[in-house]
């Protein structure tokens, strides 16, 4: 997918990934924005950001607990996301109830200035499916 800011558009599913996991869209993180549950917290928090990358507000709040969820999203159509790179995780794996992992996305806006988001996420498991529920920003 060319590097291009955040227009509602997905990959082919053949494209890499926006996570930067280095497989296709329709092997990553696709079949999650379609509606499959993410077998770990890192699966999950890629595919949000995936969906940050594309514009689709719907899954970050779908994927969104509803204790901190909030009642609408309005993504910056402007804001480009550019990298992502997972630092750390603690458990988030396919038997945990919930998980922590620790993140760098790098974005750009409209204007040309570049930034970063460094965050610490927290996710619970409900009913099966991971959670975002909110996270530290450094």
């Amino acid at each position: 997918m060319p590097d291009s800011p955040s227009t509602g558009v997905r990959p082919d599913p053949d494209d890499r990934c926006p996570c930067g996991s280095g497989d296709a869209f329709g092997a990553c993180c696709g079949p999650l924005l379609d509606g499959a549950a993410a077998p770990t917290a890192v699966q999950l928090m890629r595919s949000r950001y995936t969906a940050f990358a594309v514009g689709d507000a719907a899954y970050l709040l779908a994927t969104w607990h509803p204790s901190t969820r909030p009642d609408d999203l309005d993504l910056d159509p402007g804001l480009e996301w550019r990298s992502l790179h997972v630092l750390a995780a603690e458990r988030g794996g396919p038997f945990d109830a919930d998980g922590t992992v620790e993140f760098v996305a790098a974005w750009r806006d409209a204007d040309g200035v570049r930034g970063r988001l460094h965050e610490v996420s927290r996710f619970v498991r409900v009913d099966r499916r991971w959670a975002y529920v909110d996270g530290d920003v450094d």
